[in-house]
């Protein structure tokens, strides 16, 4: 059955507009005066209107996507226990369109039902909708539509999508309070700079007797700030947008990410969590049957580091020459020799999308270690480095009395 996009007014005045199942246009404007709705405007909705409205920029810059990334894991999970308790598709998205609170979701599930009840397979409803819904995901659901068990391969999706949010927010969790200790720091530190010093200045200004190294530094750091202070923020700014621009450049871009992997410690979190993101996409879409290039080619897009990006795609080049895939894999030394080796026996055991599973859980676990060590070691580190800061503001400002009254003794 069509759908339709409504604007209408109701008893009250109130504009409202969302999306309606109908056989024509007149007949939407029926069931809309039949909820008392007095219908301005009603046009069909299809997947050409809804792909251009999708990228438009205006709607891109200034509206938010219907699903955030824990919304669309919910969404995913709640779809794939309504399929595999033998639900038609049909049915299920017309279930979780009447359940949707977001007015937004509501619109769009109700528009992916339409395009399956046009015939459209759900696969190709849903990339009609890039913003909402990645290439990987669309791939997965393409796969399990294809292999007639799309409900366990949404519950893979539903599982995938959660072990990413859960390794996601454990790593913001952990970098969490050093940040807010970094950003108090500077703040206080600004304060008795900026305020502070300048204040006590003005006491020993008329005194004749020459101010403490110390002391001195301390007032012409203060006056740098207070003087030029504007100037050096624009200065951190431009350089800021300069990187940015920088960054932007393909080449540049994956010179930087190989060195950001030699880095001590956060080159090695880098390294396990695009590592575990890797095997754990190629997992799900090697175990929903995706062919393994393809796979792999969809595994590579989800690199953020664009060095291992490169040494993923030159291993997907390997695979297509007739490598195995753990001795591509091997041949690259930025990805962990774990993901090869595990590669390796699923090759060998005939259980790949098992044992890379495995391989991502690992690495998953590793990572979430590494970062919880590194924040417990930051923590005191950065207390301290603000307690010395602080002392030697309170010793510059302490000096010039102490040595005040040891002249009036």
């Amino acid at each position: 059955m069509p759908a339709f996009s409504f604007e209408a007014l109701d008893a009250q005045g109130q504009t409202r507009k969302g999306v309606l199942e109908a056989d024509t246009a007149k007949a939407a404007r029926g069931q809309l005066r039949a909820q008392a709705l007095v219908p301005l405007a009603v046009q069909p909705v299809d997947a050409g209107q809804a792909a251009g409205a999708s990228a438009h920029w205006s709607q891109r810059l200034f509206t938010r996507a219907a699903f955030s990334a824990t919304a669309l894991a919910v969404w995913t999970r709640q779809l794939a226990g309504l399929v595999a308790s033998g639900l038609p598709l049909e049915r299920a998205l017309t279930a979780l369109a009447e359940e949707a609170d977001d007015e937004r979701q509501h619109h769009l599930v109700a528009v992916l039902r339409a395009e399956v009840n046009a015939g459209s397979t759900f696969a190709r409803a849903l990339q009609q909708h890039p913003r909402e819904f990645s290439d990987i995901y669309c791939a997965v659901i393409g796969a399990g539509e294809a292999s007639g068990s799309l409900g366990l391969v949404l519950e893979r999706l539903a599982d995938d999508l959660e072990e990413r949010q859960a390794l996601q927010a454990k790593l913001v969790g952990a970098a969490l309070y050093p940040a807010i200790v970094t950003l108090v720091a500077i703040t206080i530190v600004l304060f008795l700079v900026t305020y502070v010093v300048p204040q006590v200045a003005s006491v020993f200004a008329g005194t004749k007797r020459a101010l403490p190294f110390l002391t001195v530094a301390m007032l012409g750091l203060s006056s740098g700030v207070r003087n030029y202070g504007w100037l050096m923020l624009s200065t951190l700014v431009l350089i800021a947008v300069g990187a940015r621009l920088a960054l932007s450049k393909a080449d540049f871009r994956e010179k930087f990410d190989a060195a950001w992997l030699t880095l001590p410690l956060v080159g090695r979190l880098a390294r396990g969590y695009n590592a575990a993101r890797f095997a754990s996409t190629l997992a799900m879409l090697a175990g929903a049957g995706v062919p393994i290039l393809k796979a792999l080619q969809a595994a590579a897009e989800t690199l953020n580091n664009r060095a291992m990006r490169a040494d993923a795609l030159d291993a997907l080049v390997l695979v297509r020459e007739g490598a195995p895939l753990a001795s591509a894999l091997a041949q690259k030394k930025r990805f962990p020799g774990l993901v090869a080796m595990f590669a390796r026996l699923g090759e060998q055991t005939g259980q790949l999308p098992v044992m890379l599973q495995r391989a991502a859980t690992q690495l998953s676990a590793e990572v979430q270690r590494r970062a919880l060590q590194l924040a417990t070691i930051l923590e005191p580190l950065l207390i301290v480095a603000m307690g010395l800061i602080v002392m030697l503001i309170v010793l510059a400002v302490l000096l010039p009395i102490i040595q005040l009254n040891q002249f009036v003794k």
